[in-house]
C-alpha cells in the first residue's frame, strides 16, 4: 500500500508544477499579440497610432495590476488571485478574437490582458517561489519563476505568429489555441497548494490595516536598490522590444510578405537565448563580483549598435544577430533583478516588491514608441547609438555599485 503512494517529500518537490502552467499561459496570452501587430494593420486597416494605443491599453492594465496584485494575494491567497488571472485572460482572449474589427473591443481586450499578465507575473512567480521553498535554493526558485514567464512569452508569440501567417482565420485561430491550452492549465491550477491567505486572529487580537501596495524596502537594501536595480530594471524589456518591435520594421521591405512570420522568428531567437542563458546567470555573477546586470546591459549596448547599423544595411540576418545579443541581455537582467529583489523582501512584502520590480521593467516597452516619435527629428541611427551609450553608462554604474554594496 505504501509503495504505491508517493512520499510527501517528492510531492512537495513537485508542488510548484501545479502553478507553473497557468503562469506560462498568462504570459503566452500577453505576448502573443506582439507578432499580430502587423496583421491587424494589414487585415483590419488599423493605423500605426491605433495599434500603439492597443499596446498602451495593455500597459494601462499592467502597471496597476503589478502594484495591487501582491497585496490582494497576501490578503486572499495566491490561488484565488491566480484563478482571477485565468478568468481575465479567458475574457480578454474572447473579446480580442470576436472584436478584432472594433477599436473599442481591442482596447478593452488588451486592458484585461494586461491585468491578467500582471497578476500572473507578481502572484504566480511569488507562488512558484513559495512552493519551491525548502526544496531548492532561493536562486533556483527564482529561476523557475523567471523561466516560466520567459517560456510563456516565447511560446505565445511564436505560435501566434506562425498560426496567423499560415492558418485560416488568422485573427481568431491564435486565441482558440490559447483558450484550449489555458483550460488545461486551469486543471493543474485547481490542484495547487495555497501558501498564503488570511491569518486567523488570536482572541483579543485586532487586524491592523495594511497598505494596498506594500513595497517598503529595508534601510540596509535601499542603496543597492537605487544604484543596482533601478538603473537596470527598465532595460529588461527594452532589450526584447528593440529586437522584435524595432528590428522588423527596419527590414520589412526585404521580407517578401512574410513579415508576421519573421516577427515570430525574431521573438523565437530573442527569447530562446533569454531562456537558455538564465541558468548561467549565477556563474556569470560569481565571475563579475555579483554585477551580472552590468554584463546584460553591455550585451544590450552592443545589440543596439547592431540595430543602428542595420538601419542602413536592412539585413534580416543582422536583425537576428542583434536578437541573440538582446535576448542575452533580457535573460541576464530579468533573472538578476528578480533574485536581487526577492532577496531584499521579507515575507510581508515579497509579492508587493516583486510587483514593483516588474512595473519598473515594463517601462522599457516604451522605448520603441519614444524612438518612433523622435526619429523624424534626430534620425533612428543616432537615437539607437544614444541608447547604446546610455545603456553602457548604466552598466558602469551597476558594476561599480554592485561591488560596493555586496
Amino acid at each position: 500500500m505504501s509503495a504505491a503512494c508517493p512520499s510527501p517529500a517528492p510531492r512537495r518537490e513537485r508542488a510548484w508544477i501545479a502553478a507553473a502552467p497557468a503562469v506560462l499561459m498568462m504570459a503566452w496570452g500577453g505576448n502573443q499579440f506582439t507578432p499580430l501587430l502587423l496583421l491587424y494593420r494589414k487585415v483590419e486597416g488599423y493605423s500605426a497610432l491605433q495599434v500603439d494605443l492597443f499596446f498602451g491599453a495593455y500597459i494601462l492594465g499592467l502597471i496597476p495590476g503589478f502594484l495591487i496584485a501582491g497585496s490582494l494575494s497576501d490578503r486572499f491567497g495566491r490561488k484565488p488571485v491566480m484563478i482571477a488571472s485565468v478568468a481575465l485572460s479567458v475574457v480578454a482572449a474572447l473579446v480580442l478574437a470576436l472584436g478584432s474589427a472594433s477599436p473599442t473591443a481591442m482596447m478593452l481586450g488588451r486592458l484585461l490582458s494586461g491585468v491578467s499578465v500582471a497578476f500572473a507575473m507578481v502572484v504566480g512567480t511569488t507562488w512558484i517561489r513559495e512552493l519551491s521553498s525548502g526544496t531548492v535554493p532561493p536562486a533556483i526558485a527564482a529561476r523557475r519563476a523567471s523561466l516560466t514567464i520567459t517560456g510563456g512569452f516565447l511560446l505565445g508569440a511564436v505560435v501566434a505568429g506562425l498560426v496567423a501567417q499560415w492558418a485560416p482565420w488568422p485573427t481568431v485561430t491564435p486565441y482558440v489555441v490559447q483558450l484550449a491550452l489555458t483550460a488545461i492549465a486551469a486543471i493543474a491550477l485547481a490542484r495547487g497548494t495555497e501558501t498564503a491567505g488570511p491569518r486567523t486572529l488570536r482572541p483579543g487580537e485586532q487586524r491592523l490595516p495594511r497598505p494596498i501596495v506594500d513595497v517598503a524596502i529595508a534601510p540596509e537594501h535601499r542603496r543597492r536598490f537605487l544604484t543596482v536595480i533601478l538603473p537596470m530594471a527598465p532595460w529588461v524589456f527594452a532589450a526584447p522590444a528593440l529586437a522584435f518591435a524595432v528590428s522588423p520594421a527596419i527590414v520589412v521591405e526585404r521580407l517578401g510578405g512574410l513579415e508576421i512570420a519573421f516577427a515570430a522568428l525574431l521573438t523565437l531567437v530573442t527569447l530562446t537565448v533569454g531562456f537558455l542563458i538564465q541558468p548561467s546567470v549565477p556563474r556569470i555573477a560569481a565571475r563579475v563580483g555579483g554585477a551580472s546586470g552590468s554584463v546584460g546591459l553591455g550585451l544590450l549596448a552592443v545589440g543596439a549598435l547592431i540595430v543602428a547599423a542595420n538601419v542602413a544595411v536592412q539585413s534580416p540576418l543582422l536583425a537576428c544577430a542583434a536578437g541573440v545579443l538582446l535576448g542575452g541581455a533580457y535573460g541576464i537582467c530579468m533573472l538578476t533583478g528578480l533574485v536581487e529583489v526577492q532577496a531584499m523582501a521579507g515575507a510581508r512584502n515579497l509579492a508587493g516588491l516583486t510587483g514593483m520590480y516588474y512595473a519598473l521593467t515594463y517601462i522599457g516597452f516604451a522605448l520603441p514608441a519614444i524612438l518612433s516619435a523622435l526619429a523624424p527629428t534626430f534620425g533612428l541611427t543616432s537615437l539607437l547609438v544614444t541608447v547604446a551609450v546610455v545603456a553602457s553608462g548604466c552598466a558602469a554604474l551597476v558594476a561599480f555599485s554592485a561591488r560596493r554594496t555586496r
